[in-house]
């Protein structure tokens, strides 16, 4: 368990200094307060369109002209999203209703002519209708809004405090978000600046909330449809969860902190102080599905320190108009992805074989694809904004995901850690140090530079190896040295699959059976298929009744095969040669003879 006192002594004195520095607008004195306001209305009058309608009020602003600008994208998305497509019907007036004229200077920036205006107000739409957590959507069940995607702001007053008023649909009547609510006005919250409300979706509807605390710290879990699941063991592993994080960080770095479920699917978003997350509940009535529900929960509430806090530099203060370039997002989300098994282990939840599955199935992942061939961990994090998370076609064959090769390489500095600090110093005391000294004393992120220096004071030696060789070229790692460390052995060796291997991905739908991809120099990239293609036949074998795989089956490594495709209307024929895929497993277990350092290590790391 935690011993709660003196991370709580620490939080207390820092959080009353922050709340010294940046008190929201809405509770600062009249003396206090900035010379202009900013304030936002969100109505959903008729949430089937799927229409939310802005209503943004600033005052006090100085100069003939202002840039209205929504951003081209959400932290933590590092995706161009292009928000401004979604909006319309904007207008601008004064404080006394007269119009403004106004003109698009950019695809999100709306310029409107204020002359000597005391105040300027902009209505505007915006479509809502993707359930997902980088977006907003709306409907009759509930609304969910990222605020990137909805809440503009003015040129160059990113730093200005903001309040927000939501107008919930008649009937609606829950607001969960991890803003702070204004005393006194019902569903009125308040950001110290356009940063933190950037950084705080906001979930409305009638959904459930499951509250709970965590060292005296409120939290809760709101979502709608949560459907059949134990509630109780469900709020108690969370809890454990943030335990083990705070234990880790010595403290909990917000005062409040809000789950928000939006519903079924596939992904997360961290926020500062709260997390968007879709998921399906019946996937937590199975030991595996709930498993695979611990790690993401656990992932995306670290974030709240690797990431939100412990930062690249590049991450923050953000340029919203355009892409923010790291190299360093195999530490933000892979060393994020390292520490879910370690920390679900620390809290009692997985056991060290459930750990070592963990960190085996991001290894294969990421080795036994081709793109590691082509793609080092820096590179995939730098160039994440080309490819996206859409990793199909070229990308997928010629890119690496720096979440699983991140995991790799915090396994790797962690176990060297460990080896050359005499089990003295591990990873956990890097993340300390770089929260302590870059978040609480510095308020920056720190640099490509100082995150290995950091690495390398905690080993007392240099990890030249890692940070010159492993993290930014394609050279192949050798798991097997680093694994000894800890008393354990890594299977390498690569081993054939069984069947014959052709090496086209497809789907199958309305009897069609269509090359979704084709692997990198396999059967199929040789004979010449392509992403697109519709099989008709495999050696004379009709697909569609059959599956693909079901034909394989029956044929033989080094069979040469007629491949009947359907190429844009026309019929055409090719042969391919069959061959043998080969992976590599990565299968971790223990060494018989440990030394006592390699046994203490393996200890000390994974209970």
């Amino acid at each position: 368990m935690v011993n709660a006192a003196a991370p709580r002594m620490r939080s207390c004195w820092f959080l009353l200094l922050l709340l010294t520095l940046a008190v929201p607008a809405a509770s600062l004195g009249a003396a206090d307060k900035p010379a202009s306001e900013m304030n936002f209305t969100v109505s959903m009058d008729r949430p089937d369109t799927h229409y939310f309608h802005v209503v943004f009020r600033s005052e006090g602003l100085k100069g003939e002209t202002q840039d209205f600008k929504l951003p081209a994208w959400t932290p933590g998305f590092y995706q161009i999203m292009d928000y401004a497509r979604n909006v319309l019907n904007f207008r601008a007036e004064d404080e006394a209703g007269r119009p403004l004229t106004w003109e698009k200077t950019a695809k999100n920036t709306w310029r409107v002519r204020c002359g000597r205006a005391a105040a300027v107000v902009v209505r505007y739409d915006v479509y809502a209708f993707t359930r997902f957590v980088a977006e907003s959507f709306l409907d009759d069940s509930q609304a969910f809004i990222t605020p990137a995607s909805v809440f503009m702001h003015v040129g160059g007053h990113l730093r200005h405090p903001a309040v927000v008023t939501i107008k919930p649909f008649p009937g609606w009547s829950r607001v969960s978000t991890g803003l702070d609510p204004v005393p006194g006005r019902p569903a009125t919250f308040a950001a110290r600046d356009f940063d933190v409300l950037y950084d705080s979706p906001i979930l409305i509807g009638n959904q459930e909330v499951l509250p709970f605390e965590v060292l005296g710290i409120p939290h809760e879990f709101a979502g709608c449809g949560l459907g059949a699941f134990d509630r109780e063991k469900f709020v108690s592993d969370l809890k454990k969860i943030i335990e083990a994080s705070a234990q880790l960080m010595g403290e909990l770095p917000y005062q409040r902190y809000v789950f928000i479920s939006i519903g079924e699917g596939r992904g997360g978003l961290e926020h500062s102080n709260s997390t968007a997350l879709s998921f399906d509940a019946a996937d937590l009535a199975t030991p595996d599905g709930y498993k695979k529900w611990l790690s993401f929960v656990c992932h995306e509430y670290f974030h709240a320190f690797n990431v939100k806090r412990i930062r690249p530099a590049a991450l923050g203060p953000f340029d919203y108009d355009r892409e923010n370039y790291t190299h360093m997002l195999w530490v933000s989300e892979g060393l994020t992805v390292y520490y879910e098994g370690l920390l679900l282990n620390r809290a009692g939840l997985f056991s060290r074989e459930d750990v070592f599955e963990l960190l085996q199935s991001s290894i294969q992942s990421c080795e036994n694809s081709s793109g590691s061939l082509f793609q080092s961990a820096a590179a995939s994090s730098f160039d994440t904004w080309l490819q996206s998370f859409q990793r199909s076609g070229n990308a997928a064959n010629t890119t690496i995901s720096y979440y699983d090769k991140g995991a790799g390489l915090g396994l790797l500095l962690d176990l060297k850690i460990r080896h050359e600090s005499k089990n003295k110093k591990s990873l956990d005391d890097v993340m300390r140090y770089l929260y302590r000294a870059y978040h609480l004393e510095r308020n920056r992120g720190w640099t490509d530079t100082e995150f290995r220096q950091a690495c390398e004071a905690a080993a007392g030696a240099s990890l030249a190896e890692i940070f010159e060789v492993y993290a930014v070229t394609t050279t192949a790692v050798d798991y097997p040295k680093y694994l000894a460390y800890a008393g354990l052995s890594i299977d390498v060796e690569p081993k054939d699959t069984p069947g014959a291997w052709l090496g086209a991905e497809v789907r199958t739908q309305n009897g069609r059976t269509t090359v979704t991809n084709v692997e990198w120099d396999s059967p199929a990239s040789r004979a010449g298929l392509s992403i697109g293609d519709e099989v008709i036949a495999l050696d004379g074998a009709r697909t569609g009744p059959r599956s693909l795989d079901e034909i394989l089956a029956g044929l033989k490594t080094g069979q040469a095969v007629k491949v009947l495709i359907s190429r844009r209307g026309a019929v055409r024929e090719m042969e391919a040669v069959l061959g043998k895929k080969t992976s590599r497993s990565f299968a971790i277990a223990p060494l018989s003879e440990p030394t006592p350092l390699q046994a203490a290590i393996l200890a000390d790391w994974i209970k």
